[in-house]
């Protein structure tokens, strides 16, 4: 009795069945017409007990041209290709990771770390030395916060780390977080950081003071502070992490009393509260990118960043003005921007900014001095869940691990915190002090890294595959087919527990379709620009490669297997799915 498999387009009813056929018998199926594209079915099964030497067969479609057929291996071949010419002058060499290729080679597939990690590079890390022993400890991408330091220091960071993937065979991606405008402490004199302790009186104020300030006296950068605060106002700094109580106002300073002790670190954000409610009617009124953000956003564009984050997004068309003002700026380059979801303004619109951005940062320290604290999980886990259902990349960022900025250690509670954001499937987790000013930065790393493969390596084994809706997100009849391709893609890629899915992809679309579908195996994602393999390094479960292939997918997979064997990285049985956005085909094989 024979099987079949079923494929489905679009809002149509199944368009052909493939049958397992008898050993070594060959069928031609009808031509399928997809606008713009001629499609050719063929499937094969051998019996031979030569199983290791692959060959191909090309069938006549009746209409005068040739069909791409299945690759004969160890198991059944299914191939759904486009007949294309194929490019030339591809190139030979192949471009991953170091430290992927080196657990690919000792540990094999399973592996592969899927949750992405980003660390916030400051005084603590920005040596060539400690860039690299964080690369090594596994970091995908390097932040650089434009709150601290000069465009020069800056500058310097994206140097070194354009010289560590250069050198040393990484590839890791620079991210530029825009300070935002709203109400922030000074530098602090220059100090790291200053300790406020229980009782102690302190003065904010908008005066300019010289060198050296007043004891216990920090800047605002807003003018009308002293006029918009009233005695009895609860000020909290950075979220909650110092608090202090305004108990006098003398013109342009404000004095404060500490209430809830702490570490002030420069330029942190500023809310005040009022009677159990945040007074947000003058931060409503700044503009979400403020004259200093874009000078910072020309830098960024002018060093080709590779994302841009905007801090503090009240609306969908602010996102939108930015990108068309990159655009404009960058002609040809592929700068993606992150919206950072830390206010009030943010979650009341939050999937029209989500839909007009290119990924979104849970920004939980700021968000929680917005919002009721016990409110800060849900709304995390929301936009988790609708970053996903929209195919956009999220990151859960701050206070991670911020006890490892003073000990060696996490506490359990931060353990579990941690683990929460990987079982939720972000894309990403990201350290901010912890990396930035830490004493600790490779062990606060080591402790993402160790809980992140060890909640995936749970998750696959007890085969927790969410029944998660993930609407159609297609915007064209070829966009809903390659969504398809990779639905279909991951469901048989847990299904039949193949080693990986192998994804050729010039934009990285279809690359990011697969990542949406969190498949238990790792995820090849074959693009042949670094921009785009550089930004395909924040989503989950993609290992980017850089390499040169045309439109012929046989070529392109003996290319691909050749070159991976030779480095180790794959062996012949290993069972791959292999898919491609330009021929929107899919193959299941065994590495001959």
């Amino acid at each position: 009795m024979s099987r079949s498999l079923q494929f489905f387009t679009p809002s149509r009813a199944p368009y052909f069945t493939l049958h397992k056929l008898p050993s070594t018998s060959y069928t031609r199926f009808p031509v399928i017409n997809i606008p713009s594209k001629k499609h050719y079915i063929t499937i094969t099964k051998s019996l031979s007990s030569d199983l290791d030497a692959a060959s191909s067969q090309v069938l006549d479609s009746g209409n005068g041209q040739t069909g791409v057929s299945g690759v004969l291996s160890a198991d059944n071949v299914v191939a759904v290709q486009s007949h294309e010419p194929s490019e030339s002058g591809a190139a030979a060499g192949i471009e991953v990771d170091a430290v992927t290729e080196a657990e690919l080679k000792e540990n094999g597939f399973r592996s592969t770390r899927r949750t992405k990690l980003i660390c916030t590079i400051g005084p603590a890390t920005c040596g060539f030395e400690k860039l690299e022993a964080l690369a090594v400890g596994g970091m995908n991408v390097a932040r650089i916060n434009m709150c601290h330091g000069t465009r020069e220091w800056h500058q310097m960071v994206i140097e070194q780390v354009r010289r560590l993937n250069e050198e040393k065979g990484f590839a890791v991606a620079i991210m530029m977080d825009t300070e935002g405008s709203e109400i922030h402490m000074g530098d602090l004199g220059g100090a790291a950081s200053v300790k406020a302790e229980d009782g102690e009186i302190w003065t904010f104020s908008v005066r300019a003071f010289g060198t050296p300030r007043p004891e216990r006296t920090i800047n605002v950068n807003y003018d009308g502070f002293a006029e918009d605060v009233k005695v009895g106002d609860e000020l909290l700094v950075d979220g909650g992490m110092v608090r202090f109580e305004v108990i006098e106002k003398i013109g342009p300073d404000v004095k404060c009393r500490c209430t809830d002790p702490g570490l002030l670190l420069p330029r942190a954000n500023l809310t005040f509260w009022r009677d159990g409610s945040l007074v947000r009617e003058r931060n409503a009124m700044l503009p979400t990118i403020s004259s200093k953000d874009w000078l910072d956003i020309d830098f960024g564009i002018a060093e080709g960043v590779d994302f841009i984050a905007i801090s503090f997004v009240k609306s969908a068309e602010v996102i939108k003005h930015l990108k068309s003002y990159i655009a404009a700026r960058s002609r040809g380059s592929d700068i993606a921007v992150i919206a950072k979801i830390e206010s009030i303004d943010s979650l009341k619109n939050l999937e029209e900014i989500i839909q007009a951005s290119d990924g979104a940062m849970v920004a939980r320290g700021d968000l929680g001095a917005q919002i009721p604290l016990e409110q800060v999980p849900s709304a995390q886990q929301k936009i988790v869940q609708l970053c996903r259902q929209l195919n956009k990349p999220v990151i859960v960022a701050s206070q991670l691990l911020e006890s490892m900025i003073e000990y060696p250690t996490p506490t359990r509670a931060e353990v579990a915190d941690v683990s929460e954001a990987v079982r939720q499937r972000a894309d990403a987790l990201m350290l901010s002090g912890e990396s930035a000013m830490g004493q600790y930065p490779d062990k606060a790393l080591a402790v993402l890294r160790s809980v992140s493969v060890r909640i995936e390596k749970w998750w696959r084994e007890e085969k927790c595959h969410e029944a998660m809706v993930l609407p159609d997100v297609g915007t064209s009849f070829a966009d809903s087919i390659s969504e398809e391709i990779c639905n279909s893609a991951a469901k048989m890629a847990n299904n039949l527990e193949v080693d990986a899915l192998f994804v050729y992809t010039k934009t990285g679309h279809m690359a990011s379709l697969l990542s949406r579908c969190r498949p238990d195996c790792p995820i090849f994602a074959f693009t042949t620009t670094t921009s785009v393999r550089r930004r395909l390094n924040l989503q989950w479960g993609l290992i980017p490669f850089r390499l040169g292939f045309s439109d012929d997918m046989e070529s392109n997979l003996n290319k691909t297997f050749s070159l991976l064997k030779a480095r180790g990285m794959i062996k012949s049985g290993d069972l791959v799915i292999a898919v491609s956005d330009m021929l929107q085909s899919i193959q299941v094989m065994n590495v001959p």
